[in-house]
């Protein structure tokens, strides 16, 4: 699974699997007549062209910064996961037209049994697929990839709804289940949906990284505390895959330039280390009298002039 590790690689082998999917699905449909079938098989097609933005999305957002845009391109990502909110809503809105109209209509089914077995592989592809997306967006900081995941996931509670339809009806001869099921599997997505609209809105309105992350970024500045007298006006924000982070850094009076530069650099390093793709920019300022009680640099003199206490 290595070449399907990184954007482009995941991307791939989603397309692939939802290629084969919408083909399984058109077929049984014709063959057993299922609404509910059909309406997978749509919905795998809006899977398909989701992907499609994701797969532009991705290879914008990793193109490198330029002079019209200094700070990148990782704000696609975040548009790509609105286009693939609004996916998922229409997909949602397909299934409950679809359950609707079998219920006026009483459509009987067909060969109940190759739609169960299309509906099983459907479901099983769709939570491998999930979990794959879902784990390459986190090693990668993705949020067109875990937008893409989010739907894949909404497709494992329809399709698993259509399954278990399938099931009962062929068990017990009561059709109105089958659309009954779709509707209730409809809450699901239509969840999904929201969780992937308020995760995009955030990141294009520059919302503060998760406090798990500022944790992390408070904790690397209090191990250096010896060094510098305070730190304030901490910012920070994500844009796809990379993340932006500034502050202040109050430094004693007495140190070089020099001293204050190894030590920003050496912050700048651990940040790196401990989370993925940030961009650090640290603004240095003479102390004031005012903070000498919280100082604890031992008597203002910067220990950073020698290397040893700050090896990477």
């Amino acid at each position: 699974m290595g070449r399907f590790s990184t954007k482009n690689g995941a991307v791939t082998l989603a397309l692939t699997a939802v290629i084969s999917l919408i083909i399984l699905k058109a077929a049984v449909s014709l063959l057993t007549g299922s609404i509910s079938i059909t309406a997978q098989a749509a919905d795998s097609a809006l899977d398909l062209f989701s992907i499609g933005v994701i797969f532009i999305a991705v290879r914008a957002a990793s193109k490198p910064e330029d002079e019209e845009h200094p700070f990148g391109h990782g704000k696609m990502e975040g548009f790509a996961a609105i286009v693939q909110a609004g996916l998922i809503g229409a997909a949602g809105y397909f299934i409950v037209a679809s359950a609707i109209q079998r219920i006026i209509n009483k459509t009987p089914l067909e060969a109940t049994e190759a739609g169960i077995a299309v509906m099983a592989v459907s479901t099983l592809t769709s939570i491998f697929l999930s979990r794959h997306l879902r784990k390459v967006s986190r090693a990668t900081g993705s949020t067109a990839l875990d937008a893409l995941a989010s739907n894949i996931n909404a497709d494992i509670f329809s399709a698993a709804g259509v399954l278990l339809g399938l099931v009962v009806v062929r068990l017990t001869g009561l059709l109105i289940l089958d659309p009954i099921i779709a509707l209730i599997m409809v809450v699901f997505i239509a969840r999904s949906g929201f969780l992937v609209l308020r995760r995009s809105f955030h990141e294009l309105t520059d919302r503060s990284l998760p406090p798990e992350e500022q944790r992390i970024l408070a904790q690397i500045m209090e191990e250096h505390r010896q060094y510098f007298a305070g730190f304030h006006e901490v910012r920070s924000r994500r844009a796809g895959s990379q993340r932006f982070i500034d502050l202040h850094m109050v430094m004693p009076r007495n140190a070089s330039v020099t001293a204050a530069h190894e030590l920003c650099d050496h912050l700048e390093g651990d940040i790196k280390k401990r989370l993925a793709n940030p961009s650090v920019i640290i603004h240095v300022e003479p102390c004031v009298d005012a903070e000498c009680p919280q100082c604890r640099v031992d008597h203002c003199r910067l220990r950073v002039k020698s290397a040893e206490p700050l090896k990477q």
